[in-house]
This record gives C-alpha cells, structure tokens and sequence, in this order.
C-alpha cells in the first residue's frame, strides 16, 4: 500500500495561453519552493511539459500548480501521466525548448 512518503513521478503536459508568460519559471519556481526534483520545458507554440519527482504530497501540489498556472496564463488543458520514478533528477531545472 503506497503511503505519503513514498516518492511518484508524474509526467504533466499544459497547454493553452503558456508562451511569453512566464511559465516555465513559475513551474521552476514552485518546484523548488515544494521540493520536487525533474525539468520543465516548452514544447511546440502552446504546450509546456514538465516531470516532477518527490513524495505524493509534494507532487500532487506540483500538479496542482501546473494546473493553475501563473496570473497571466490561460490553461486550456492538464494532462498528468505516473510514471515509475527512476532518481535521476538534482534540483529541477529548465530545459531548452523542444
């Protein structure tokens, strides 16, 4: 039975009003405010993907984040995928555009 504290990773794809506002670092932003280790990155003209790893706790906020997104951003839709967490990640960092 999975518990709090027991780290997930969730693979998250925003998109609607997220270029030229600020998104990526706000997402950064708050990660690291959470705690949560993955990247953030944009990823065509509308679309922003990030993947988040720490407790469930941490990561449902992330989410929950994303999902709002900053003032200026519009958010048409959040899709979150869970993945196996793999420990790869440092920090949280942007990436370069994809």
């Amino acid at each position: 039975m999975a518990g709090e504290n027991d780290i997930t990773r969730a693979h998250v794809w925003v998109t609607g009003r997220v270029q030229g506002v600020g998104f990526r670092a706000y997402v950064a932003y708050h990660a690291q405010g959470i705690g949560v280790n993955g990247w953030v990155r944009n990823v065509g003209y509308n679309t922003v993907e990030a993947i988040a790893e720490g407790t469930q706790v941490q990561v449902a906020r992330f989410v929950e984040l994303m999902r709002m997104g900053p003032r200026s951003a519009h958010i048409d839709e959040c899709r979150v995928e869970d993945e196996t967490p793999a420990g790869q990640f440092r920090g949280f960092e942007i990436k370069a555009s994809r």
